[in-house]
């Protein structure tokens, strides 16, 4: 099963009920992505950093978390403020930084830290599965909703035959080279994946048939409605909308 470090807990966030995590979620990401304001992208990566405090999350664990896009990241500062022609900010030989480009590099570093700390905080809290079917509750396709809760339920199935058929192969003697014979196994490779893949799910399939399904997941779990989510509402929509003042209005 995929890993979902964030998912059991007791912290306030983790009480809230997911459809307005995924809502404010969204927005808030939305509102970052189109902001250019560094004063709203600093609150911003603060908010978002609180956020993670209030869920109680292990900081290190986040932090790991959010060092995926590092090196990304790197790229960017290697490369955008050489590009970006403008008042120069340093030299080092031929090389000289301008400034759009780092002003351009950490508009993007910090919209990238916001972004990703709040869907750790908000999103990574909660189990795929809630995820699904609170997507389902706030009325999206039930085709994406299946598609992703299938994925998410037989995503290690694909993983376990690979390493089977992998390891069928190496006890056979193969051993990857770059030459013709490696890339065609692995062609090989990845066809009979799609292949068994495509059996097991006419059979998964069948028998969710003959268990009486008909396009629809049930589920048995209630979303809390309280206090709660009314005051964290409150709360991240006066801060949205804060935002967006400090960026469009003032």
């Amino acid at each position: 099963m995929l890993a979902e470090p964030f998912a059991h807990g007791q912290s306030f966030v983790h009480g809230l009920d997911p459809r307005v995590r995924i809502a404010t979620s969204t927005v808030f990401s939305c509102l970052v992505a189109v902001a250019n304001s560094f004063t709203v992208l600093v609150i911003a990566c603060m908010i978002s950093l609180g956020l993670v405090l209030l869920a109680r999350l292990d900081l290190a664990a986040v932090g790991r978390r959010v060092s995926v896009v590092f090196g990304f990241l790197i790229l960017l500062w290697l490369i955008l403020p050489l590009t970006y022609e403008g008042e120069p900010v340093g030299q080092w030989g031929p090389l000289v930084w301008h400034r759009p480009g780092v002003a351009l590099a950490a508009r993007i570093s910090l919209k990238s830290f916001a972004i990703l700390a709040a869907f750790t905080a908000l999103l990574a809290t909660m189990a795929v599965s809630t995820m699904g079917h609170a997507l389902d509750r706030m009325g999206l396709p039930s085709k994406l909703i299946h598609l992703l809760l299938m994925c998410y339920r037989y995503i290690f199935v694909i993983e376990q035959e690979y390493r089977r058929l992998n390891a069928a192969m190496r006890i056979r003697a193969f051993r990857p080279r770059t030459n013709l014979h490696t890339y065609r196994s692995y062609a090989y490779l990845v066809g009979m994946l799609f292949v068994r893949a495509a059996a097991r799910a006419e059979r998964v399939h069948q028998a969710m048939r003959c268990r009486g399904f008909q396009g629809r997941f049930h589920t048995m779990a209630q979303f809390p409605r309280q206090a709660g989510n009314r005051l964290f509402l409150v709360a991240t929509t006066s801060a949205m909308l804060g935002l967006a003042w400090l960026e469009w209005l003032q």
